[in-house]
Formats: structure tokens, sequence, C-alpha cells
């Protein structure tokens, strides 16, 4: 069950990665940065969020605190990336080592205590964490990229195609759907 659970939460990530870079794709370059007012955060700026996150987090998981002394939280939230660019790196640099850290648990780990901020959390506890915590903010890329992009195109079934759609599913035999890398 655990190994499954393991494999299951990479997916899951990886879901939420790949809906907030088909929204990327939709934002035009000077969008990135816009904000819905000065208390909102642009796309740019919950992409600095989530990766200082990320590597803070996920950096030496199972031996040191996930809220790093280096890590500048504040600094996330300053609307300052210059580029498409650089967006992508940072994106990139934060997923880069989630994905690595994820991929080098075992199952025995997922009962060790790690902690975030001095507080104890089971590593399962931890996962689950930060998978509430990453699809929040990809929502909210989510509907900035709505606000933002010249022709929107839906991450999942467009308003008015839900028969057309539950019909073509229903029109197949049942079976598992897989989601892998190749569908990134």
């Amino acid at each position: 069950m655990s190994t499954n659970y393991l494999e299951s939460a990479i997916k899951q990530f990886k879901y939420y990665k790949m809906l907030a870079e088909k929204t990327f794709d939709m934002i035009p370059d000077e969008k990135l940065s816009w904000q819905y007012n000065e208390d909102s955060n642009s796309v740019a700026t919950i992409v600095k969020h989530l990766s200082g996150n990320m590597v803070s987090r996920w950096t030496n998981f199972l031996t040191e605190d996930g809220e790093k002394d280096w890590r500048d939280r504040e600094a996330e939230f300053e609307n300052n990336i210059d580029s498409r660019e650089e967006l992508m790196k940072i994106w990139n640099d934060g997923w880069t080592v989630l994905i690595n850290t994820l991929n080098l648990l075992k199952e025995d780990d997922l009962e060790k205590t790690i902690f975030i901020r001095n507080q104890g959390h089971t590593v399962m506890e931890a996962i689950n964490r930060q998978l509430a915590h990453y699809p929040y903010h990809v929502g909210q890329i989510v509907s900035i990229g709505k606000m933002c992009a010249i022709n929107w195109k839906s991450l999942s079934i467009p308003k008015g195609g839900s028969q057309q759609f539950n019909a073509e599913k229903f029109a197949k035999p049942q079976h598992i759907e897989h989601f892998t890398d190749d569908a990134l």
C-alpha cells in the first residue's frame, strides 16, 4: 500500500505541475507579473513562493527542519521576476527538488517523523500537507490565467461539454488510466 501511496503522491504532484504549465502557456509574457490589486499575487509571485517552499521543505527532507534558516519567505512575495525564462527556471528548480526527494523515499520512510517549523509530522503527513498547499496555489495560477489569457482553453471539461465528454468516456470499456510523464 505504501509504495502505491508514494507513486500516487508523485502522480498527483506532477498533475498539478502540468496544470500550471498549461496555464503558463496561455498567459502572455507581459501578464505573468500582473496583479488584480496590490493585495493579490501575480503568477510570477506565486511561482516564487511555491519554488521557495519546495526547495526549503524538500532539501534534506528527512534530516533537517523543512523551514530552512536560509529561506527568505518574505522575498518570495516581491513581484520582481523579469522574464518567462527566469520564471520557468525558478519553477523547475523547486519541482526538481520535490520530485527527486520523493523518488528517493522508501515505504519505511513514511512513518518517520520530520519537522516543519519545529512541528513534528510523519513523512506521509508532510506529503499530504504539501499535496494540499501546492494545488491551492496552482488553482490561483489557473484563476489568474483565465483572467489574463488571450484564448483560454479549458484544462478540464469545458462549460457545455459534459454530455459529450461523458458519452465518449462511457462509450469505451472500463479501464484504469495511469498518468505518466509522457502526459506532461
